[in-house]
């Protein structure tokens, strides 16, 4: 296990950044996802037409993703988190514009700009993420989405005033990502110094490999490593409990308060807040997280998670509609089962530091594939059978993600069968409290 470096100033900085950074992401996200029924209201849209825009957002991230691994070995961290936080900003802003003016290629055109922009900060967050991880010598990746968490969550209650008092999409949403930009552009001056960084991670490769570190960093070097991830059977099988994650998590961002507000007839502030106890469920489970991860290791952890996420997901699209409380339990169940396996596949991804750029790349590459597909799908059964049975659907790719579990095994015991090894993320034996 490597040494724990806490003590180190720069470093607890750094984290502390990249926690307000995965924040400042979800806030802005949370921001557009809540008012979804208000801006479904403004447009005229059908719950078809509602996925096909939910569609165009998703496809903007997955133009992105591919190359941002190669984009922050070039643009570094620090430069390409705050660039393409703006890019987020502007799309979003955008989308808002055309809903004031019932638009809908103007909010189209908005969202594939978002889509860009909430890409590339995502997979660049992740992995100035890992590099802190590993330079701390410590799992905190599930806390720093645990910040996400936090951030829709404060997104959401937001949203759900600015929704109560009426306040309209076009003034909520650019207030919400210039206050969002701002933090951003503070936040990132204390990530790691783009330099060391670069030289500490040259010394790792060379420890590693043997590889001589002024040759370690070199451009074409790192871009056929990046595409070359695309052929490891390991990366694609973390890819793939991913995607089932992503489909968890985001057909609740996507779904759930127009579920709500729908199929229990109540207020788009019920609606909102709905989606806030979710992600309030994810961020409490982000954090405990930890420690259950150590304790019991991440395929135990991710089995228990699975299940929570199948109750949850019954409850909430099965309880007869005068029982909204019920469902609000069932939310809480399903976002706690939601919670742990896109930072569990970014840690797993990041298992050799090495390599962490272009893996971390694929996983979320494949991982965001979910918001192309999951929308229209969800959208469609949404026309057939309502927005809360519709989600029952959402059971099918948990238990694909249970079946490959297996691939989140550190590559030290998945090849000698010996516990997991570095900073303690990965080990699937019981491990004594620190």
């Amino acid at each position: 296990m490597s040494a724990r470096r806490t003590d180190d100033p720069r470093l607890r900085a750094a984290s502390l950044a990249v926690f307000v950074v995965f924040a400042l992401n979800g806030f802005n996200f949370s921001s557009w996802a809540s008012r979804l029924p208000a801006v479904r209201d403004a447009l005229g849209l059908s719950p078809e037409q509602m996925g096909a825009l939910l569609l165009v957002g998703a496809i903007g991230s997955l133009i992105a993703l591919p190359l941002s691994g190669l984009v922050v070995t070039r643009l570094g961290a620090r430069r390409t988190v705050l660039a393409f936080a703006l890019v987020n900003a502007v799309g979003l802003a955008l989308a808002s514009v055309g809903v004031a003016g019932g638009v809908v290629l103007v909010v189209a055109s908005g969202a594939v700009v978002f889509g860009v922009g909430t890409g590339t900060w995502d997979a660049s967050m992740n992995l100035e993420g890992a590099a802190v991880e590993q330079r701390l010598g410590h799992t905190v990746m599930p806390r720093y989405h645990a910040g996400f968490s936090i951030g829709t969550a404060a997104g959401a209650a937001v949203a759900a005033l600015a929704a109560g008092l009426g306040v309209p999409v076009v003034v909520h949403i650019p207030v919400a990502v210039l206050a969002s930009s701002i933090g951003v552009a503070l936040a990132v001056r204390r990530f790691l110094p783009e330099r060391e960084a670069g030289v500490e991670d040259a010394a790792q490769r060379h420890e590693a490999t043997g590889a001589d570190p002024a040759t370690a960093v070199e451009g074409p070097s790192r871009a056929r490593q990046a595409f070359g991830s695309w052929l490891e059977p390991r990366t694609l099988l973390i890819g793939l409990v991913v995607l089932a994650a992503a489909l968890t998590e985001g057909s609740a961002n996507d779904w759930v308060a127009l579920a709500v507000v729908d199929g229990f007839g109540t207020t788009d502030a019920i609606g909102a807040l709905a989606f806030g106890v979710f992600v309030t469920a994810m961020t409490a489970m982000r954090f405990l997280g930890t420690s259950l991860l150590d304790r019991f290791g991440r395929i135990a952890t991710l089995r228990m998670s699975a299940v929570l996420s199948l109750v949850g997901l019954g409850v909430f699209a099965l309880v007869p509609d005068t029982l909204l409380w019920l469902a609000m339990a069932g939310i809480v169940l399903w976002g706690m089962g939601a919670a742990l396996g896109f930072p569990v596949g970014m840690s797993a991804a990041s298992d050799d530091p090495a390599r962490a750029a272009g893996r971390v790349s694929v996983v979320a590459t494949i991982g965001y594939s979910a918001f192309l597909a999951g929308p229209p799908v969800l959208g469609l059964l949404a026309g057939a059978v309502g927005y809360r049975h519709a989600l029952l659907a959402i059971a099918v790719p948990v238990l694909v993600g249970l079946c490959v579990l297996h691939a989140l095994r550190p590559p030290a015991e998945a090849d000698d069968g010996v516990a997991g090894t570095s900073m303690g993320r990965g080990s699937d034996q019981p491990a004594a409290g620190n």
